[in-house]
């Protein structure tokens, strides 16, 4: 079961979602993707911890392939976190949530 914390991001709102002060945690993955159904667990415990100080995002890069481009994503899952529009730090594969927590806490 997908965390209703968890936004759901489209090529068409991701500018206006990762254009904040409070950092953005995005989740580039496929449903297709192995190791990115592996790590979703993990991401939507992210969002439950850091609810109100970290936006937490996914995007599936077959729905909208423009902004995965924007960002020269080659391979999923990769991890975004953004603060203020740039980007802050980035990770792929699907890595132990305790690389996410310091990817986050170095965000905030």
């Amino acid at each position: 079961m997908a965390s209703d914390k968890v936004l759901q991001l489209s090529d068409s709102d991701f500018d206006s979602t990762i254009n904040s002060d409070q950092p953005t945690l995005v989740d580039f993955w496929a449903p297709w993707c192995g190791p990115c159904k592996a790590i979703g667990p993990v991401v939507e415990e992210l969002a439950e911890e850091f609810q109100g100080k970290v936006t937490i995002a996914k995007m599936n890069v077959d729905d909208n392939p423009v902004t995965p481009g924007k960002f020269g994503i080659r391979a999923i899952p990769t991890l975004i976190v953004f603060k203020g529009g740039e980007v802050v730090d980035q990770i792929t594969g699907a890595v132990g949530k305790s690389q996410l927590v310091d990817l986050i806490n170095k965000a905030m």
